[in-house]
């Protein structure tokens, strides 16, 4: 079985026609690359990592983040207030100063 070798997929923008992606070993990215449409110097963006094909749990978060920053769940009322907070019987607690 052949081993396949996966490169970095790098961004750059040409100020004539927009951005593109070249594929770069990670020791020999180049700063700049010729546009492959006018072959102008295009310069390297700084991007994020590619983090939507791993598998991980904070993969998963940021998809989830991301898709609801687009559509956000919908509401039909304010939260529950949960638990009532326990009370006492202590007459001690009486003398207590309250908040």
């Amino acid at each position: 079985m052949q081993r396949e070798h996966h490169m970095p997929i790098y961004e750059f923008r040409c100020t004539q026609c927009g951005d593109f992606e070249a594929s770069h070993s990670m020791a020999a990215a180049p700063k700049n690359e010729p546009c492959p449409v006018c072959g102008g110097d295009a310069i390297k963006l700084f991007s994020a990592a590619n983090l939507s094909t791993l598998n991980s749990p904070r993969a998963r978060a940021i998809d989830r983040a991301a898709r609801t920053a687009e559509t956000p769940d919908v509401v039909s009322g304010p939260p529950g207030r949960g638990r009532p907070a326990p009370t006492t019987k202590d007459p001690r607690h009486l003398k207590l100063p309250r908040p």
